[in-house]
């Protein structure tokens, strides 16, 4: 019996790519310390492409299940703005259910990618608090909130969007790709007092994605307007499957000098 191709998001820095085999080839990982980041192990570890001039700006960007921060931190450094710290951490490896509990770097636990499968609802909640901590750090280290935009594609999109609708503090925006809201039964309530209300979101999405279909992408868009201003939320989609392309590279630079002028 042939096994199941198993799912794991993978993009490039340019065109529409193929999702990576998954009898799991190794990645190869390179540490970028990030100055005196020792008491974060997901900034100790992180693929970091730094300022060129005064650091006034920052972007932390999530990668999908199975990948690493390096290949997103290449296509960020390819649209960079001088002015912007970018921030691609690695997921912890842990068993995922989705992929036959193969352990692998996943952000929480996956049963499945359908809106009425069960949630990891402790591990999506834990995985928010990690990357709270990494905004409170670059708030701490002179960054203010409104000067962070949050990014992610597919499961680090997911994640991006629910802890920016559940910080409290004011972020300059999020960058959604390919993604969708985990836990969405629980909005508009877990948004809380909801201090981001007014953020400004970059959705896109493949119209012909086979993981997370475009009708999934939908319905993300259709929740997110009930929780934010609805005039404050971009949904692009584009020909290609799950993965990127130069155009939607193109509006995430876009996007991000939007929400991220010079000061």
């Amino acid at each position: 019996v042939t096994q199941p191709e198993v799912p794991v998001d993978v993009r490039k820095a340019a065109g529409c790519w193929r999702l990576r085999d998954k009898r799991f080839h190794s990645w190869h990982l390179c540490r970028c310390m990030c100055g005196n980041n020792m008491s974060l192990p997901l900034l100790n570890e992180a693929a970091t492409v730094s300022a060129t001039e005064r650091e006034t700006a920052v972007v932390i960007f999530l990668h999908g299940l199975g990948d690493t921060g390096h290949g997103w931190a290449e296509s960020l450094s390819s649209i960079r703005l001088p002015y912007i710290k970018y921030i691609c951490p690695h997921a912890p490896k842990i068993p995922v259910q989705l992929n036959r509990s193969m352990t692998m770097p996943s952000w929480f636990d996956l049963v499945g990618l359908k809106p009425e499968d069960a949630e990891d609802e402790t591990g999506i909640k834990k995985a928010s608090d990690c990357i709270k901590a990494v905004i409170e750090h670059e708030i701490k280290n002179g960054i203010p909130s409104h000067r962070i935009i949050l990014g992610g594609f597919s499961q680090g999109g997911a994640l991006s969007l629910y802890t920016a609708l559940t910080c409290h503090h004011k972020l300059a925006g999020v960058v959604a790709l390919s993604c969708w809201l985990p836990l969405h039964k629980t909005f508009p309530q877990a948004a809380g007092s909801n201090v981001n209300k007014d953020i400004s979101i970059l959705q896109c999405h493949g119209e012909m994605d086979p993981m997370i279909p475009l009708t999934f992408g939908s319905m993300t868009a259709h929740k997110l307007k009930s929780i934010i201003n609805p005039a404050n939320l971009q949904f692009k989609t584009y020909i290609m499957q799950h993965c990127s392309c130069p155009q939607e590279m193109a509006a995430v630079k876009e996007f991000i000098a939007q929400q991220l002028p010079p000061v």
